[in-house]
């Protein structure tokens, strides 16, 4: 009985599953393929096992890269999100500036401008008053004039939303842990509004 519980003697072939005589752990003509189902069982075993310590590897040097990313790197990819999140939010509206539909044809292409630009306001570069779809035209550097700027945002926002907005002059010094959120929140905001345009 304890030899039988050890694997030591067996009732049925490992391989082929049929009887096996007293004695007997497998059938003669089944040595060759159990051999090669193991062997290929250990191959695939490794192969599997390989692809998790690479998964692991490319984790850990993504977690690396992200560490070291300085404040400017997290600023574009927090403006990144924020930027594709506005583009969806204004794809039907039109540039706030002329008022023109957005096309694929040049000068017409939809850009997220902002009303008080980063350079000027970088304080307000994620602020959703600040920033909306408008034309490639409006946005190039002989597009829009500001007092063209500023009636295309009171049009869009209101005056006292524009107002509150030109008066906010607040000094801000971006933070890494500030910048992930921002990042995060504008890429689930963006998965949001797509899931309800659909």
């Amino acid at each position: 009985m304890e030899k039988q519980k050890m694997g030591l003697l067996r009732k049925n072939c490992p391989h082929c599953r049929g009887k096996l005589e007293t004695g007997q752990r497998i059938h003669q003509a089944c040595i060759d393929p159990w051999l090669e189902a193991q062997q290929a069982k250990k191959e695939r075993a490794d192969a599997k096992a390989a692809r998790m310590a690479a998964k692991v590897e490319r984790a850990s040097i993504k977690a690396r890269k992200e560490a070291i990313k300085t404040i400017a790197q997290r600023i574009a990819a927090a403006q990144i999100a924020f930027n594709a999140f506005i583009r969806e939010r204004d794809k039907d509206k039109g540039c706030f500036v002329c008022g023109r539909p957005f096309t694929d044809k040049p000068g017409q292409v939809q850009h997220a401008g902002h009303v008080r630009s980063r350079g000027a306001a970088g304080h307000l570069r994620f602020h959703e008053d600040n920033c909306h779809g408008e034309c490639e035209g409006c946005n190039g550097p002989h597009g829009a004039k500001p007092h063209q700027i500023e009636a295309g945002a009171i049009a869009r926002i209101g005056a006292e939303r524009y107002a509150e907005l030109c008066a906010d002059n607040t000094p801000h010094k971006w933070q890494r842990d500030e910048l992930i959120a921002i990042k995060h929140e504008y890429r689930a905001k963006l998965k949001e509004l797509k899931g309800r345009t659909c």
